[in-house]
């Protein structure tokens, strides 16, 4: 069912007031996002008109919930005390929770609610990262991602729920309409506004050589969806279409999202896009909002303030933009209601909500073979379980979970893989963190190997960090040869942001388990080891059987009959159908 939010005359009429009395400067000002941190003082907030606050890795607002709200309630009320007191909104990456806080309920990564083919857990996963983001005082998330990933080596695969256009079309939707709910309560973005993960080679803010037709068969309808949904915003992408930068992209921002898609939110920038992307060509193509962050404010609101008094920017244009703004505030009840809700801080990590990332988890897990009877797990069997992964609640859980990139940590409220298998085992489990525990009477092993936590370009592949390949680890190829080569049955859990180039890996084990990046409920994994529930995900991509599946623009796509993949999109097994099967 859309959502989509009808035009209001009564709140189309308050923004023509306001609008009727804004000075140029107020206006920009609306238009610009900063962090509470570094980029302004208080009196900035007040002196300079902001509209949008964010937070991002840099200082924490505070200790605990109470003092996050405390502190934006404390940048609420600047933005209360000037002439016009327009309220500010305030923005969060909570792109798998509210994941910049310790103690928040962390989902699987898109990535793994994809391989779930379940909406309504999808919805039920964005209302709660809603509700979470509220207790820490937040209006406005910077998610779901709807890119459609063509090159596992792109370092943000995990952010998108799919290669599929039909599932990620589908996800989109009840994403949207979880992190909003019924009555607005909270802004949604779907981003990046277009062909981020299309780009030629998998690189992070490279070009998207699709054609127009590809472009708009293949990548713009979870936008159409999102928008149908009622999403609040939509955010730019660093990439450049055919050589044109997507901020400044006027025919895809104004002529089709704005224009053919009827988008009425609001259109933000990412990161520094006013010094990087072109300054006022992004405001002239259609961006509304920017982030004038890292010593980009007074630039910004300097450049397009001269740039309407000498006419490169037209004042509609402005005008235009500062309407979507105030038409979001409005919407979101903040001229009424500034400031955040104390009794949502109680609901922070509460057990139903991990409750339902558990069960995001269980639903998430792609089981890929399943040889000798090894899974599932029987209670009083002799396991060791293998590998740092194993233990640790940061290497499970990705990168945007509680910093940027990601933590190595184990970190407040969740739980380990080993620990959910400790607590269904009746036997002893032994950990192995390095695979060199001498483990001869061990009757099956679970080995957790994967990816280390990363982010955006740093997650790229043949990137400028040059971090991260499609392979394993020397390492953590070891850890399956070392339990192998004494004849110990083995389990394979990959943790990863991608399908992995593991054809090797995966001969070797009994079993093999794609658990992507689970997030903070380790136990869903044990569950469904242990046999208490079958395996239900399906691959949302298609998985390499080689390297050099990538030695052109795109890696083996579902829509490609070349390079064929290992296993197509849409396969898993379970645990009944090979009973039933006998395979």
């Amino acid at each position: 069912m859309d959502k989509k939010i009808k035009t209001d005359p009564i709140i189309e009429q308050k923004i023509d007031a306001l609008l009727a009395q804004m000075t140029l400067e107020e206006k920009i000002g609306q238009m610009s996002q900063v962090r509470h941190f570094d980029d302004v003082t208080l009196e900035d907030v007040k002196n300079k008109y902001i509209g949008s606050v964010i937070h991002t890795q840099g200082p924490l607002p505070g200790n605990d919930a109470t003092e996050w709200q405390a502190k934006f309630t404390e940048f609420q009320r600047q933005a209360l005390s000037t002439r016009l007191g327009i309220p500010l909104v305030f923005g969060v990456d909570a792109v798998h929770g509210q994941n910049t806080y310790e103690g928040a309920t962390i989902f699987p990564h898109n990535i793994g609610l994809g391989a779930s083919g379940n909406t309504e857990l999808v919805a039920k996963a964005a209302e709660i990262t809603a509700i979470e983001s509220k207790a820490t005082g937040f209006n406005w998330v910077f998610s779901p991602c709807v890119a459609i990933p063509f090159n596992e080596k792109w370092g943000r695969v995990y952010e998108a729920f799919s290669e599929s256009t039909e599932i990620t079309t589908e996800m989109a939707k009840a994403s949207v309409i979880g992190h909003q709910g019924e009555f607005f309560s909270l802004m949604a973005t779907a981003k990046h506004f277009i062909g981020d993960g299309a780009t030629d080679f998998g690189v992070e803010g490279g070009n998207t050589s699709l054609t127009h037709e590809e472009v708009i068969q293949r990548l713009l309808p979870p936008y159409r969806a999102a928008v149908d949904a009622g999403v609040g915003s939509v955010m730019a992408s660093f990439n450049t279409l055919n050589g044109v930068s997507m901020h400044a992209h006027r025919a895809m921002i104004t002529d089709i999202l704005k224009g053919q898609l009827g988008f009425d939110g609001i259109v933000v920038s990412d990161w520094k896009a006013y010094s990087r992307f072109g300054q006022n060509a992004i405001i002239n193509a259609g961006i509304d909002m920017v982030m004038a962050v890292d010593g980009d404010l007074d630039m910004f609101q300097e450049g397009v303030r001269n740039g309407v008094l000498n006419q490169e920017i037209p004042q509609d244009r402005i005008d235009d933009a500062v309407r979507r703004i105030l038409r979001q505030k409005f919407r979101l009840g903040l001229f009424e209601n500034p400031y955040p809700d104390p009794k949502l801080i109680e609901k922070i990590g509460i057990q139903f909500h991990r409750d339902i990332a558990q069960q995001a988890v269980r639903e998430s897990l792609v089981l890929l073979k399943n040889e000798k009877g090894v899974l599932p797990l029987k209670r009083d069997a002799k396991i060791a379980v293998v590998g740092e992964f194993g233990d640790n609640s940061g290497l499970q859980s990705g990168g945007w979970t509680v910093n940027w990139q990601g933590t190595t940590e184990n970190y407040k409220g969740a739980t380990t893989i080993l620990e959910g298998i400790r607590k269904h085992a009746s036997n002893e489990v032994i950990y192995d963190p390095t695979g060199t525990a001498d483990a001869a009477d061990v009757d099956v092993a679970v080995i957790v190997v994967g990816e280390a936590p990363y982010a955006e370009f740093f997650g790229d592949v043949d990137g400028p960090m040059n971090l991260f390949q499609l392979t394993l680890t020397e390492t953590h190829q070891n850890y399956i040869n070392a339990y192998t080569e004494k004849g110990i049955k083995t389990v394979v859990v990959l943790i990863s942001g991608r399908p992995l180039v593991v054809s090797d890996q995966i001969q070797q084990a009994d079993a093999f388990v794609a658990a992507w990046l689970p997030g903070s409920e380790g136990d869903g994994i044990a569950e469904v080891l242990f046999g208490e529930y079958d395996f239900k995900g399906k691959l949302p991509h298609s998985w390499p059987k080689s390297t050099d599946d990538y030695q052109e623009k795109y890696g083996p796509n579902f829509w490609q009959s070349k390079p064929e993949p290992l296993f197509p999109i849409g396969y898993g097994l379970r645990y009944k159908t090979w009973s039933s099967s006998g395979q």
